[in-house]
């Protein structure tokens, strides 16, 4: 692992606690050695890592829609700033130079970020480790949900357990650099389903 994606809110959120942990994270994150990957924003939480890296001496690459740079939300202090045409074009290359992936406590972009890496690792597209890491249990309602998926017969058990969550940095690390994908196939009901061909 030398690189990691961190998802997070473009907002720094209502308590100072999600600023604590962004930027413990990207001093973690610096102090690993590991290169971070981001929205590339100056704003929220997202410039709040990006700055914490950087002010320990980590490298920072950043990727932006060309729409964001014109309403000026750039960083203009990171490693280096890759500027593509649209959303799909920067999920696609934070995949690309990413080896795992984090989501701090965001919006909708966050969410959209994040399980659409889920999704990829799911079809077997990637296979690299996706991480919430939690900050006074933002995350818990939507870990709920996604334990409803798997009752429901959604979602696979093995691929839930494939997903860490938590707010342990170190244990969080650990996870990922130990990381095996799960071999969870995607079709539960494989056997109904030729069955109904």
């Amino acid at each position: 692992m030398k690189s990691i994606c961190v998802y997070c809110g473009s907002n720094a959120g209502s308590k100072p606690a999600y600023t604590e942990r962004a930027i413990a994270l990207g001093d973690r994150i610096a102090k690993e050695g590991l290169q971070l990957v981001y929205g590339g924003g100056n704003v929220g939480l997202m410039g709040i890592v990006a700055d914490a890296v950087l002010a320990a001496g980590g490298e920072v690459v950043g990727v932006i829609p060309e729409q964001l740079v014109n309403w000026e939300v750039a960083h203009k202090g990171v490693t280096r700033l890759e500027v593509v045409a649209n959303m799909h074009e920067r999920k696609k290359r934070m995949f690309d130079l990413s080896d795992a992936f984090v989501a701090l406590p965001g919006g909708f972009g966050t969410l959209d970020e994040m399980f659409e890496m889920l999704t990829w690792r799911q079809l077997g597209i990637g296979d690299k480790p996706c991480a919430f890491l939690d900050v006074e249990g933002f995350y818990m309602p939507l870990m709920g949900m996604i334990d409803r998926m798997v009752e429901e017969r959604f979602l696979h058990p093995e691929q839930r357990n494939d997903l860490w969550h938590g707010d342990d940095l170190d244990a969080m690390v650990a996870w990922m650099r130990a990381y095996t994908p799960a071999q969870a196939d995607k079709w539960m009901d494989e056997k109904r389903r030729k069955s109904l061909r």
